[in-house]
């Protein structure tokens, strides 16, 4: 029995085929079974198609050398990719050509691990002198005070090949310096017993001298592990100031954002395990996800980086607009957060700029803090050289809100 079959001139020429046109050609059934295993190939035979599809999208076809279909262990291997790396894959065909579509870890996810952990989470557990710890006397004291930083960006140099606009150092004795401050205004102006710390994202400015989406190099004045323990000991130095001073201290930290990302975790992961051990009265909050939110009597607190680790490249804006207030909108509602909240507070880094918006919706607060850090040269040069601090806040009957910025 004969067959018309569509096959390329190099697969013709090996049936023994005249070239044609029309590129279809009467076959027998053992002669049509013989072209389509040379179809499933990557030999010389198919060359010509996947020279089409490359014009189109470079792809690394799945099938190796002998017409067969490789797993994703075989994929790595045959292509040199690093297995270990793979964090998601899925096998796809849109194109024409079986390949594997690779989602890999996060640049700083999987070096990170090497790490010693174990050594750094020993040097910073130190005992606590009881004897020491002090008790405050407040009077009139409000329901629970908030610290709020964001967009410390440890490792970033301000100044690269000096030339910056305006120079500001920002290395380890800087940062640590703007944290001691951070710990006395927080005290100095204390109004209650409770304490809140909200770290908003960006911590740590990369991790190889680029964002770890990867992609975006970064002047960086810190290698990889001095920037881990100038973080690590950034928050250690923050919470030894002030644990002292309260009696009951949670801190959240967000951990999804498009500068530290993963490598801000293993920080805060560090810095959790130290806590557990150190001040187990203190609760440590990491938050993977892009939004969250948590509760304070019927004060709801919805917390934000602006920005995530992968897919935004536009986040939420300084300003609110209708976007933005659908998209919140539509969180407070799948979370049933309008049931539970009498107020209800958005906050967000990432803009580097301090901004109080409590009129643009009846709904909700939409805040953006300062940057802790000064302006990166790319910001300096682009726009201006901007102001740097925190915030402090206090709260009581889910009424009275005390809002005060610290400019550094």
């Amino acid at each position: 029995m004969s067959k018309h079959v569509r096959m390329s001139d190099e697969i013709a020429k090996e049936l023994g085929k005249t070239i044609n046109k029309s590129k279809r050609y009467m076959c027998t059934d053992e002669e049509a079974e013989r072209a389509y295993a040379l179809k499933g190939s990557v030999s010389k035979t198919t060359k010509s198609r996947e020279k089409q599809v490359t014009e189109k999208e470079f792809v690394l076809s799945a099938w190796n050398d002998e017409g067969y279909m490789m797993d994703i262990d075989q994929y790595c291997s045959h292509y040199q990719l690093p297995r270990a790396d793979v964090k998601e894959y899925k096998l796809v065909s849109h194109t024409g050509t079986p390949y594997y579509n690779i989602r890999f870890k996060e640049v700083a996810e999987s070096e990170v691990m090497n790490f010693d952990l174990e050594e750094i989470v020993k040097k910073h557990i130190n005992p606590v002198d009881v004897d020491s710890v002090y008790v405050p006397i407040i009077k009139d004291e409000n329901d629970f005070d908030t610290l709020t930083y964001t967009d410390v960006h440890i490792g970033m140099d301000t100044n690269p090949d000096n030339k910056a606009m305006y120079s500001e150092k920002w290395d380890r004795v800087h940062a640590l310096a703007s944290c001691d401050i951070m710990i006395k205004e927080t005290i100095n102006n204390q109004k209650s017993s409770t304490l809140i710390i909200d770290e908003l994202g960006d911590f740590l400015d990369g991790y190889n001298q680029q964002t770890t989406r990867g992609g975006h190099a970064l002047p960086q004045n810190m290698s990889n592990e001095e920037a881990f323990d100038t973080a690590l000991e950034f928050k250690m130095r923050l919470i030894d100031g002030l644990a002292p001073y309260y009696t009951s201290i949670m801190i959240n930290n967000i951990c999804n954002d498009n500068h530290a990302g993963s490598f801000g975790y293993f920080v805060n992961k560090a810095f959790k395990d130290i806590c557990s051990v150190k001040y187990p009265e203190v609760e440590v909050n990491n938050y993977n996800k892009f939004i969250n939110h948590y509760y304070m009597d019927n004060t709801c607190f919805v917390i934000t980086h602006g920005k995530d680790d992968t897919s935004l490249k536009f986040g939420f804006k300084p300003h609110l607009d209708t976007k933005g207030i659908e998209k919140i909108d539509q969180y407070l509602k799948q979370n049933d957060v309008y049931k539970h909240a009498s107020k209800i507070v958005f906050k967000k880094g990432d803009s580097h700029q301090a901004l109080f918006d409590m009129c643009s919706t009846d709904d909700f607060f939409y805040f953006n803090y300062p940057a802790l850090s000064p302006s990166s040269m790319w910001v300096q040069n682009n726009f201006k050289k901007g102001r740097r601090g925190f915030v402090l806040e206090s709260f009581k009957d889910s009424d009275i809100h005390e809002l005060k910025p610290i400019f550094i």
